[in-house]
């Protein structure tokens, strides 16, 4: 079947049967992720960027919150890598978008992929905004591999992930390694499962 023109202007991949799409964590040069977030919603590309609430205090004006980025020049981008290429080439708005390479794989300049699964329950906690979660820079989670384990119930049910130190408390951390990595504040002890 061939892919019409509205159909790439639009940014949708009908060239293929089935669902080709695969979820890239991409670099945002110059922290440009939410004009690059706000061109891929106008495409129709599924697309996801951590944010967290930061205290905002400035002279004038009552400190308040406003939502950022929660990890610097970082976007998950669902899509085919052709079409993503493509757009990057063709569309100035999304020229920032650069892949990210697998750096613990013994092959040189492969592109960084999440399979679905890992990247629906990362969303499901990064995607919280409230203090039941926090972004975890590289220093906070080596270590000692923990166990692996399930949330059995309340908001994070089904959830999993490996418990780990952080701020000498152990907390469910769900890891996409070398990408991000994210912690639940608490889970009752109960809740978990180790699988």
């Amino acid at each position: 079947m061939a892919e019409t023109e509205a159909s790439k202007r639009m940014g949708h991949d009908t060239s293929m049967c089935g669902d080709p799409k695969i979820w890239f964590p991409m670099r945002v040069t110059y922290q440009r992720e939410m004009k690059v977030k706000t061109e891929l919603d106008r495409l129709g590309i599924e697309n996801f960027v951590p944010m967290t609430y930061r205290l905002i205090d400035t002279e004038g004006a009552d400190p308040h919150r406003e939502l950022f980025p929660a990890i610097n020049s970082l976007i998950f981008v669902h899509s085919t890598q052709e079409l993503i290429s493509r757009l990057k080439l063709s569309n100035e708005a999304l020229e920032p978008l650069r892949y990210m390479m697998d750096r613990t794989s013994g092959k040189k300049h492969e592109i960084m992929m999440v399979p679905d699964r890992q990247m629906e329950i990362f969303m499901r906690v990064a995607a919280m905004t409230d203090d039941s979660v926090m972004f975890l820079d590289e220093k906070s989670v080596i270590g000692k591999e923990g166990k692996h384990v399930r949330i059995m119930g309340g908001v994070f049910k089904g959830v999993e992930g490996v418990i780990r130190r952080v701020k000498r408390c152990k907390r469910v951390v769900v890891e996409l390694e070398g990408i991000a990595s994210v912690a639940i504040a608490y889970v009752p002890a109960v809740f978990l499962k180790e699988i």
